[in-house]
């Protein structure tokens, strides 16, 4: 008689993921897919009930992000793994995953195969991060004294239409993005300037030059 499957629980805000997550666990038959939940609050409330091996855990998203949750399921169900699965590999949310007691970290371009490996490589408490996640762990870990507030590109974007007044509705317009996400990285532009408000940081990048 053959070992039992891994149990699999999804976490994501966005149904066509779940939907898709749910359809490439099916295809293993050493993996079960057990159960899902579209954001962290209900990520945290369920996982005791489903009893998961290991759940994939989206990171942005709204009220209850996903490094919370980890922190939180790690918490309260220590023997569950947690693998953080996004489409984001900024060195605010590797860390965060990481220090909120995730096993691996993925991005959401990962071959069914790799994902399949680092859910087996979770279970035997072996840790999964992407080759982009551990580039990013690294310069962290260089670059320390560079007064650059690193912002990436796409916070350069979000912090020009700042400079240009536009609120989180209209930026998420103008750039084809969720509300949540363009929070997200306003709120990544604040913590990196350093700033408490989206004015200081306007002040901030008009007085440093840092956008044209």
């Amino acid at each position: 008689m053959g070992e039992a499957p891994i149990r699999v629980m999804i976490v994501d805000d966005h149904a066509v993921v779940r939907s898709g997550l749910s359809a490439f666990l099916s295809v293993y038959d050493d993996l079960e897919f057990v159960g899902e939940a579209g954001g962290g609050l209900e990520a945290v409330r369920k996982c005791p009930e489903l009893n998961p091996d290991v759940v994939l855990m989206d990171l942005v998203m709204p009220e209850v992000d996903g490094s919370e949750a980890t922190r939180l399921i790690r918490e309260a169900c220590p023997h569950v793994q947690v693998i953080a699965l996004t489409s984001y590999k900024e060195e605010e949310l590797v860390q965060g995953a990481l220090k909120a007691g995730a096993i691996g970290y993925l991005l959401k371009n990962v071959s069914a195969d790799e994902l399949a490996k680092a859910i087996h490589a979770a279970y035997a408490g072996r840790p999964t991060l992407a080759p982009e996640a551990a580039e990013v762990l690294i310069k962290a870990a260089t670059h320390k004294d560079e007064p650059d507030p690193g912002l990436t590109d796409r916070e350069l974007d979000i912090l020009r239409l700042m400079v240009d007044g536009l609120s989180n509705p209209e930026i998420a317009k103008k750039l084809f993005v969720s509300r949540s996400t363009v929070k997200f990285h306003v709120s990544n532009v604040l913590m990196k300037l350093g700033a408490t408000s989206r004015t200081e940081a306007v002040s901030m990048a008009l007085h440093e030059k840092l956008v044209k």
